[in-house]
Parts: structure tokens; C-alpha cells; sequence
């Protein structure tokens, strides 16, 4: 990796703002595409109509505060450090800070998770999104993360 180089993926933008917007607009348009046809048709709304995206919706928003909104936006490789970035907020870590480099490569987003030394700004773990990658999971061992351990390994030891 070169020194100023962005690890993370730039898609993270999508799906920490995007995809959100998306789910809901579907789960407030589907009742209320409901409630408008039962208005022409003159029958009842049907409960599961207003109760089946209720429960989607709290379904979604578990799994996107678990697995997306923790994620951070960049993070750039400045060499002896990270650089992680939050909306405006930054903070560099050392590589020596870092005692674990974890990675899920099969969860969607796949992502990487530091724990630090000492909680930082951020807290005790940062995780972001790598680059997506062809056949994502499937594709073998990312060497952005091996290079990423060896490089946390090597720090530690000095």
C-alpha cells in the first residue's frame, strides 16, 4: 500500500446513505399505496398492511445500525498510521495502537474491524468497508488485509 493511499471503499457512501433513503421510501410507500387503493376500492385497510412494514422496518434498522452505521467513511493509509474519518471528525492511528485486525469477508458489506490499544476517539473498535471485490467472498484471501496485519504485526514488535 502507498503512503495516502485509500484502504476503504467508496461505496460506503451508498450504504450508509443511500441504501437507508431507500428502504425507507419502501417501507412508508408500501402503506400507503395501501391505504390509497383501499380508499378507492371502499374496503377496509388490511392490518398486515400497516403492520408488515412496521415490523420490516425495525428488522432493517437493527441490521443497518449493527453491520453499516458503525462503519467509517475513509480510511486512508498514510504509512506508519491510518487516517479514519467520520463525516467531518478524523483521527489517526498508529499502527502500533492496533492489537487485532479482524475481517467478515461473508457478510454484506464485507468489512474490516480494528481493535486499538486504548479507545481512541471513535471507541475501542473502528470498522469500514474494503473495496469490493470480483466474486467478493469466494475471490480468496484480500491482500489489502494481509498486508494490513503484517504491517500492524511489524509495528507491534517495535
Amino acid at each position: 500500500m502507498t503512503p495516502g493511499h485509500r484502504i476503504s471503499s467508496r461505496a460506503t457512501v451508498y450504504y450508509k446513505r443511500i441504501l437507508p433513503l431507500v428502504f425507507l421510501v419502501a417501507i412508508v410507500g408500501f402503506p400507503l399505496i395501501a391505504f390509497q387503493a383501499a380508499s378507492r376500492t371502499g374496503r377496509p385497510l388490511p392490518w398486515p398492511a400497516l403492520l408488515a412494514p412496521l415490523l420490516m422496518g425495525a428488522i432493517v434498522l437493527t441490521l443497518l445500525r449493527r453491520l453499516v452505521f458503525d462503519l467509517a467513511d475513509e480510511v486512508t493509509d498514510t504509512g506508519d498510521a491510518l487516517r479514519v474519518r467520520f463525516g467531518q471528525d478524523e483521527e489517526r492511528i498508529a499502527l502500533g495502537e492496533i492489537v487485532n485486525v479482524s475481517y467478515s469477508p461473508f457478510i454484506n458489506p464485507p468489512r474490516v474491524t480494528l481493535t486499538l490499544r486504548h479507545p481512541g476517539r471513535f471507541g475501542r473498535e473502528v470498522s469500514f468497508m474494503l473495496p469490493l471485490r470480483f466474486l467478493g467472498a469466494f475471490a480468496g484471501r484480500n491482500p489489502t488485509v494481509d498486508e494490513l496485519i503484517a504491517r500492524v504485526d511489524a509495528a507491534r514488535r517495535r
